[in-house]
């Protein structure tokens, strides 16, 4: 029994957790990795065909960064890790730079990141200084006591972990801010001034932010399985738009928008943080995974096309198991997302009439 506890070990497979995890068939596939870069309303009408090419062109590179990883043999964590980064520094999508204003015209990160093999995790919500609060929410899991830090705490140690630290106007972007005045005269609210830093105010608006903000509840998340037979869940957003007295919504918060257990799947989540929080979603999938042994597909659509959905909440989820099943559910008109499996071809898509 000893050598068997040892040789999990080495897998990073603790006794409790080798003990809980079904067992599952020699040939399922060894990696697997879903993507979204947030959920709501995308419409094709609303889309010109240039901006379309972007978005699928960053989730294919998003795909492609993951893949990299596990492919090579890297663990799920890194593979999460690896792919927000770089959409944490895409300005296309509500995460780093790129993300949403609050209504005090800061931007405020928070980010999460879960490792099923052990149920460690580590989150962080608040953070205006950090580059990439997905390696700070890993630091959180990794190198500290606690699962959340928020705030100028959180940053103040990411820059003790060696963690880049940034000026906030690093994470300026011009669209963003034009939703954020847009909104913010929508609700007759005062306007912020220009954040410190930032370039000047075009005198024209590109054509760029004439594109619908779709994602004043969007996110990016990702989950995966890795040919140890871990599994693990990662999720870092903007919040949402105009959000005020330090609102934080489900992404860092562990059950709601991110959760991983190699007994059950691994699930993070886009949509309006409140609903997710109160349903738990993320836990519930998996919880229905693990105890009523619903298939993948159909413990996300209970949740997000029924329970979700009948609260009155809208957004989606993204989910892997550890036999390398892989789903996604959204009851929106579109949610950024793409998944690849060992010896699959990948999927990218945007739309919901796609299939």
């Amino acid at each position: 029994m000893r050598k068997v506890l040892a040789a999990l070990a080495l897998a990073g497979v603790t006794a409790a957790t080798a003990q809980a995890a079904p067992a599952f068939a020699a040939d399922h596939p060894k990696w697997a990795i879903v993507v979204h870069g947030g959920a709501g309303i995308i419409d094709r009408k609303d889309m010109d065909p240039k901006t379309e090419a972007a978005y699928r062109a960053a989730m294919s590179a998003a795909l492609e960064r993951g893949t990299r990883v596990l492919k090579a043999g890297g663990s799920s964590l890194d593979a999460i890790e690896a792919v927000i980064q770089g959409l944490e520094d895409d300005p296309l999508f509500n995460a780093g730079r790129g993300a949403v204003f609050t209504a005090e015209g800061r931007n405020e990160l928070d980010a999460a990141i879960m490792d099923g093999a052990n149920l460690k995790a580590g989150a962080v919500a608040g953070v205006t200084r950090t580059r990439h609060p997905i390696s700070l929410a890993r630091a959180v899991m990794d190198k500290s006591p606690h699962v959340m830090l928020i705030g100028q705490g959180a940053d103040v140690f990411a820059g003790k972990e060696g963690l880049e630290q940034v000026d906030p106007s690093f994470f300026f972007t011009e669209r963003r801010w034009q939703g954020l005045v847009k909104e913010l005269k929508a609700k007759g609210l005062p306007i912020p001034p220009r954040p410190a830093g930032a370039p000047p105010e075009p005198a024209k608006p590109s054509a760029a932010l004439l594109v619908p903000d779709d994602h004043r509840f969007g996110t990016v998340g990702v989950v995966a399985l890795d040919s140890r037979g871990n599994i693990a869940a990662g999720t870092s957003t903007g919040g949402t738009t105009a959000k005020q007295w330090g609102r934080v919504g489900d992404s860092p918060i562990i059950g709601a928008g991110t959760y991983a257990a190699n007994a059950s799947c691994a699930v993070s989540g886009t949509g309006t943080g409140e609903y997710f929080i109160r349903l738990t979603v993320a836990r519930e999938i998996c919880a229905l995974v693990q105890y009523e042994h619903k298939p993948l597909q159909a413990a996300a659509d209970e949740v997000i096309q029924k329970r979700l959905t009948a609260l009155g909440g809208d957004g989606g989820i993204i989910a892997v198991d550890p036999k390398g099943d892989v789903a996604w559910s959204f009851n929106t008109s579109g949610m950024y997302r793409a998944r690849q499996v060992e010896g699959g071809a990948p999927v990218v898509q945007i739309f919901s009439d796609e299939k």
